[in-house]
C-alpha cells in the first residue's frame, strides 16, 4: 500500500462539489456500502436530529480515504461516535495505511473533543486487530441472485421453499412505492412489529429521509390482504445488491405467509431491477431472525465491530438482548400501540 501523508478534514453536507467528490470515491471503493455515501449522513441529521461528521483524507488534492461518522446522543442511552450510526456495515475506506491512520487520529480527537471514551467503527472485516472488538454477536447474509426466477426458487431449500409456495395461494397484492401511501402503510406495519418484539420504533422522520435521500436508489414493498398491509419493507439499492433494511409484519401476516410472500416477491423486484445480489442484512446470533434467514439458504458471515476506548472504559452495549434492558423490553411489547408510537421516535432517535 501507498505510505504517502494524508490531510483529514471535515466533509460540507452542504456543499454539492464535496458530497459529490465524497460519494464518487465511495462508489468506486470495493469495500464500500450504501451507508458510506452522504445520504445516510443526511438523512440521520434530517430523521433523528443527530449529528454526521463525515472526515475526508486527501492527498494532493484527491480523496484518499473517507469515514462517514455519527455523534449519537441520548439521555437514556448516553453518547456514542459511530461509524455508521444507524447502519449495520460502516467503517473507514481508504487507499493507504497513512490514510487509515490520519482517519484513525482524527476520528479520535473528534471523540475527545466532543467529550466521549469510544469510538465504533462497525466494519465487515477486522481493520484494527489491535483495538477491542465484537466479533461473535453479529452476522450479516448475503447470496447472489440468479438472472431467472425459477433459479432463485429452487435456491431455497426445500422447507422454506413450500412456504413461499404456499404464500402464492393467499390471493395478495403486492405494491412497490415510495409515495405518501406507501410511507404510511410501512410505518403502520413497521411500528406494530417492532413494538410486538419490545423494541421502540423509529421516527417516521427517518424513513422520509431516507426515501427522498436516495431517491431511485430506495423503495417500499408492501404486502396486502384484502386492501389491508399486513407486510412492509424498505430497502436501499446500492451496485447491484439489494438491502432490505426496516421490515416487519402484523399478526395477521403469519397465517397468510406474508413475511415469506414479501422478502420472495423482493427477490424477484431486485431481480427485475437488474439486481445480482441479495443482502438479508444483520441478525444476532442465535435470534429468531438468525434461524429465518438461515431457513432461505443464506450463510452467515460475522461482522467485527471494532472499539477505540479511553483507558478504563468498557465497550458499549446497546441492544435489546442485553439483560438490563429485559424488562424494558417486555414491558414495551405490552403497550398499546398507540402509545408506543407516540414514545417510540423518542426513544429510538438515541439507539443509533
Amino acid at each position: 500500500m501507498l505510505a504517502t501523508a494524508a490531510s483529514v478534514r471535515t466533509l460540507d453536507l452542504g456543499s454539492d462539489s464535496d458530497r459529490d467528490r465524497h460519494d464518487a470515491y465511495v462508489r468506486a471503493h470495493p469495500d464500500s456500502s450504501a451507508f458510506h455515501l452522504t445520504a445516510w449522513g443526511r438523512a440521520v441529521a434530517k430523521g433523528t436530529g443527530q449529528s454526521p461528521h463525515y472526515l475526508v483524507a486527501e492527498h494532493a488534492g484527491a480523496v484518499v480515504g473517507v469515514l462517514p461518522l455519527t455523534h449519537v446522543r441520548s439521555p437514556l442511552f448516553g453518547q456514542s461516535l459511530v461509524s455508521n450510526a444507524f447502519a449495520v456495515y460502516g467503517g473507514p475506506l481508504a487507499d493507504s495505511d497513512a490514510a487509515h491512520a490520519a482517519l484513525d487520529e482524527a476520528a479520535w480527537k473528534l471523540a475527545q473533543s466532543l467529550g466521549l471514551t469510544s469510538l465504533e467503527y462497525r466494519n465487515q472485516q477486522r481493520l484494527r486487530p489491535d483495538w477491542p472488538a465484537k466479533t461473535g454477536s453479529y452476522v450479516t447474509f448475503r447470496r447472489a441472485l440468479a438472472a431467472d426466477s425459477e433459479a432463485n426458487l429452487k435456491a431455497i431449500p426445500r422447507k422454506q421453499r413450500a412456504e413461499v409456495r404456499r404464500s402464492l395461494e393467499f390471493g395478495l397484492d403486492v405494491r412497490v412505492a415510495s409515495d405518501e401511501r406507501a410511507r404510511a402503510e410501512h410505518f403502520a406495519v413497521y411500528a406494530e412489529s417492532v413494538r410486538n418484539l419490545g423494541t421502540p420504533v423509529f421516527p417516521r422522520a427517518l424513513f422520509d429521509a431516507i426515501l427522498d435521500e436516495y431517491g431511485a436508489d430506495a423503495d417500499i414493498l408492501t404486502v396486502s390482504k384484502d386492501g389491508t398491509p399486513i407486510a412492509s419493507v424498505l430497502s436501499l439499492y446500492y451496485r447491484g445488491e439489494v438491502l432490505p433494511y426496516y421490515g416487519g409484519g402484523t399478526p395477521a401476516a403469519r397465517a397468510l405467509r406474508g413475511n415469506d410472500h414479501m422478502y420472495w416477491m423482493l427477490m424477484e423486484h431486485a431481480r427485475e431491477r437488474g439486481c445480482t445480489s441479495f443482502d438479508f442484512g444483520r441478525s444476532k446470533v442465535g435470534t429468531g431472525a438468525f434461524s429465518f434467514k438461515k431457513n432461505w439458504g443464506f450463510e452467515p458471515t460475522p461482522l467485527a465491530y471494532e472499539f477505540r476506548l479511553a483507558p478504563g472504559a468498557a465497550m458499549p452495549d446497546v441492544n435489546p438482548l442485553n439483560p438490563k434492558y429485559r424488562l424494558m423490553v417486555e414491558t414495551w411489547s405490552r403497550l398499546p400501540l398507540w402509545l408506543a408510537n407516540r414514545l417510540g421516535p423518542l426513544l429510538s432517535r438515541g439507539l443509533g
